[in-house]
């Protein structure tokens, strides 16, 4: 084989992408199928603890994986069609109930208090995911997908945003719009940065959070929307669609994990050492053992 400056670099490209695998994957780890059978996983949240919860959202049920005896159960039947969770500071549970597109809390006892139920009088596009701040302040985004349990077809808030619950705030604010449809969202363990993704345009921004909770300083992170998405404690960035894809702080594509779905809709940290990557894909959730912890 002729020796070519062309050839070097590949093997070069190759020699990164294994080292760039090897310090995100545990060494021999392989993608597990842990559950099956559902209609549509959603929404991966970890506890305290390091359980997670998930979502099967066309059957209305929030389900939980037990790290204790990695057993998965049935949580809470009907669930208001739950999509994305996120666990607060409080240690509720937090879900973008889009049966009438609302935003719920969610205690130990699965008691239930709406949060916001619309936004200037009308109805909102429909809660898809949220990300909370140390201080218990809640971004949501509201993107517009139709579904066959509502009765209406049009949604009235014309505008695909992102907004913002003040900590025991009782009326949202719009943050961040002007996107075709935002869905992912995710921010940093020091509340400093946000990320979104407008799956709608194929792109996702990096924000600046600023004290009072707004959002600055809008940037392109990489030309990859995604549905949901989770950090690392390295800073790294999982964006999902097309199995799960992982980009550095500073938008740099460093490792991709294929998922044998047409989907993978949602991805979180999970475990009592936060290092088992749960994947919510199509009927189904897998994990994988990983080097790095999850950031939350």
């Amino acid at each position: 084989m002729k020796w070519t400056p062309f050839l070097t670099l590949v093997l070069l490209a190759c020699h990164l992408t294994r080292a760039q695998e090897a310090a995100l994957v545990a060494k021999g780890a392989e993608l597990t199928l842990l559950a099956d059978g559902f209609e549509f996983t959603e929404g991966p949240a970890v506890a305290q603890n390091g359980d997670v919860y998930f979502t099967d959202q066309p059957n209305d049920r929030i389900v939980k994986w037990n790290a204790a005896d990695n057993s998965v159960t049935d949580w809470m039947q009907p669930s208001g069609r739950s999509n994305g969770l996120y666990f607060g500071p409080d240690g509720a549970l937090y879900a973008c109930a889009d049966e009438k597109n609302e935003l719920w809390q969610i205690d130990a006892n699965k008691k239930v208090t709406v949060l916001v139920s619309q936004f200037e009088g009308k109805k909102l596009g429909g809660p898809n995911d949220l990300w909370i701040n140390g201080q218990g302040g809640i971004y949501f985004t509201d993107p517009f997908y139709k579904r066959s349990w509502w009765g209406h077809s049009t949604p009235e808030i014309k505008e695909r945003r992102v907004y913002y619950l003040p900590a025991k705030g009782k009326t949202p604010i719009v943050v961040a719009k002007d996107f075709v449809n935002p869905n992912g969202i995710i921010g940093t363990a020091d509340g400093k940065t946000l990320y979104i993704a407008d799956i709608g345009d194929k792109k996702t921004y990096v924000f600046k959070v600023e004290k009072d909770g707004q959002l600055t300083d809008r940037s392109l992170f990489c030309n990859m929307g995604s549905d949901g998405m989770t950090l690392d404690t390295e800073g790294n960035v999982y964006l999902t669609g097309d199995g799960v894809t992982v980009f550095s702080p500073q938008g740099e594509k460093l490792h991709h994990i294929a998922v044998p779905e047409k989907w993978t809709a949602n991805v979180t940290f999970g475990g009592p050492d936060r290092k088992t990557l749960f994947i919510t894909a199509m009927d189904s959730v897998y994990t994988l053992e990983m080097a790095v912890a999850g950031a939350h």
